[in-house]
């Protein structure tokens, strides 16, 4: 299938748009992400409806916990990723172009049969998941008409990436996001994911100002992106550029894929950073990967009752009532709440 957002070039070459790397591809070549090729001038998509991972998830997973919490969402994906992390929790996925001399794999599956399993498994979302959602922009913005046609919401969780273009061409479609904010320095996003902090940073603006729900996700990793100063300029950018309403999760790192020379995150590292950004102003910071700790609890920022008790990814408890804390009124931040 012929991909969107590209310009065809001199000498066919095409100019990708999608994401922020903007390839330059030579014919017979693909982009960083290995599942956009150019065929003689046009940009090809290799994975328009070739799904490799489908299933029922609770939207806590995401993480999201500010939408429709307690909910499930059908979570899809395909192949490939524009990032190359060396710490990818999803690698045999996101990875599989890259490591296996560009394989593809995944079951031939329509938009329109997605749409169907997600309104039969009575999940009241769509997420775009396991890897980075922009490499599979048409299938994901294609499904995502629909699904909005039967009533779902749609969810990317995104390594925040993608062009300006990208997001405006989806945005009328697309409800939430969880975006992997994953340091907050440059030479961590060039030596270990093969990007740029910038365009993410540019990336969670414009998602604001859409109106799109917005929440970040922080995987703390030993010795790299845990240093207090940093998570204070993190916590600060959140509050300052996204608003203090804008949830905030700190997740526990575990050795994986080619990053296996550091420790799992010790909790209290995640602590300290859920510290940090409540010291910042933020009002929802959570705990993520380590099971039973409180911070995964949503509490009022007016007079901390607790609103919704979580174990794992599971709401025990919701008091809210009408988007409201039920004890002093205070406004709770999401979509239904």
């Amino acid at each position: 299938m012929e991909a969107l957002l590209y310009e065809r070039l001199p000498e066919k070459k095409v100019g990708c748009h999608l994401c922020n790397h903007r390839c330059i591809i030579k014919p017979g070549d693909r982009g960083i992400c290995r599942v956009r090729e150019n065929r003689e001038g046009v940009l090809k998509t290799l994975v328009y409806g070739r799904i490799i991972a489908r299933h029922i998830d609770p939207i806590e997973k995401k993480p999201l916990f500010h939408f429709m919490p307690g909910s499930f969402s059908y979570s899809i994906a395909t192949v490939g990723c524009n990032f190359k992390c060396r710490f990818c929790q999803n690698a045999d996925i996101a990875q599989m172009p890259e490591d296996y001399d560009g394989a593809l794999s995944g079951a031939r599956v329509t938009p329109e049969e997605v749409v169907s399993a997600a309104l039969k498994g009575k999940c009241r979302s769509i997420s775009y998941t396991y890897t980075e959602p922009t490499i599979y922009f048409e299938l994901a913005l294609k499904t995502a008409e629909i699904a909005h046609e039967k009533g779902l919401k749609n969810v990317f969780v995104t390594n925040g990436y993608m062009t300006p273009e990208a997001l405006k061409m989806i945005s009328p479609f697309l409800d939430a996001a969880n975006v992997d904010l994953k340091a907050f320095t440059d030479e961590f996003y060039r030596s270990f994911c093969k990007a740029r902090l910038e365009p993410v940073k540019e990336t969670l603006k414009l998602m604001k100002k859409m109106g799109i729900l917005l929440e970040v996700t922080t995987l703390l990793i030993p010795g790299l992106n845990d240093d207090p100063d940093e998570l204070q300029q993190l916590a600060a950018f959140i509050k300052n550029e996204l608003g203090p309403e804008t949830p905030w999760h700190v997740s526990r790192f575990h050795p994986t894929y080619r990053l296996t020379d550091r420790p799992p995150t010790p909790v209290e590292t995640l602590l300290k950073a859920r510290a940090i950004g409540i010291d910042s102003g933020l009002r929802y910071v959570y705990v993520g990967n380590v099971p039973g700790e409180m911070g995964e609890n949503t509490l009022c920022h007016g007079c901390g009752d607790l609103l919704i008790e979580r174990r794992g990814f599971v709401v025990e408890i919701n008091r809210v009532q009408n988007g409201r804390c039920p004890g002093c009124g205070q406004t709770v931040y999401g979509v239904g709440m």
